[in-house]
């Protein structure tokens, strides 16, 4: 058990973040990343959707044989992250709770700002998170143009700058200190999102905030790896593997990316 692969699931490229971050802070551990490209992007869709997609990819993972899973996805967080830790054994990580405990760590003035997918928005799931933190004031917007960018391999450039303005000025209206990315595939623009919240705003992430949790569930369960041989990691795509996510991985996960495998229907 111990010796298993952690499991990490996205509905695309934006899971990565999350997948480089747990391999930086967990050298010996063993990632299996599976990305819903078939199915992506998971934002515009019914939650019912993501739901049934996202139960489906972890199957596939648990199946496989992984000691843990990483739900490395907002959306699908927010659609299924009760349904997951009922149906499946191993322990489950997700990525909302992480970044929003760093954010009422950081936030001085109380206001945060959360960006997210329609789905994410709409499923209020940070509002239920911020729950515990009721002196905040939080603003959310959503963002679907941002997910469509990274897929493609596109983050910098005058179009995502326009659409940066056109989403973030709102916020940056509302006054925040402390803005949640709430998309794995977010961290991609972060040049772009802090060039356009300026240097007042702290931009949080869930990728390293999740690494951490994950690496105190391996500990607190005893299941770290114990083999002293190199990992091997394995990356998988549902769909027809994309240029922008084969570029997008090779930048961000480097020379131990290898071959991403395509699964067959």
């Amino acid at each position: 058990m111990s010796n298993a692969p952690i499991g990490v699931f996205d509905s695309g490229v934006g899971g990565l973040t999350v997948a480089r971050a747990i391999i930086d802070q967990l050298p010996n551990e063993e990632i299996h990343y599976l990305g819903d490209t078939a199915n992506s992007p998971y934002g515009p869709k019914p939650l019912a959707d993501v739901r049934k997609y996202a139960l489906e990819a972890i199957d596939h993972l648990i199946d496989s044989g992984v000691k843990m899973v990483v739900i490395a996805c907002n959306t699908a967080s927010s659609a299924m992250l009760r349904d997951a830790r009922e149906r499946y054994s191993v322990p489950i990580v997700e990525v909302i709770q992480p970044a929003v405990r760093s954010a009422i760590k950081i936030t001085s003035n109380n206001k945060v700002g959360v960006i997210g997918t329609r789905a994410t928005v709409a499923s209020r799931a940070y509002e239920d998170a911020f729950a515990a933190a009721p002196h905040l004031e939080l603003h959310t917007k959503a963002c679907p143009r941002f997910v469509e960018f990274v897929e493609n391999g596109i983050t910098t450039g005058d179009e995502i700058l326009q659409v940066a303005h056109e989403y973030l000025e709102p916020l940056k209206e509302s006054g925040i200190d402390t803005l949640v990315l709430g998309c794995t595939h977010y961290p991609y623009l972060k040049g772009a999102i802090s060039y356009v919240m300026g240097d007042g705003v702290t931009l949080v992430s869930s990728d390293t905030e999740t690494a951490n949790d994950v690496y105190r569930e391996l500990v607190r369960l005893g299941i770290e790896r114990t083999e002293t041989t190199p990992p091997e990691h394995r990356f998988e795509v549902t769909g027809k593997e994309t240029k922008g996510f084969s570029e997008l991985a090779g930048r961000l996960i480097g020379p131990s990316l290898g071959k991403i495998e395509v699964l067959k229907n």
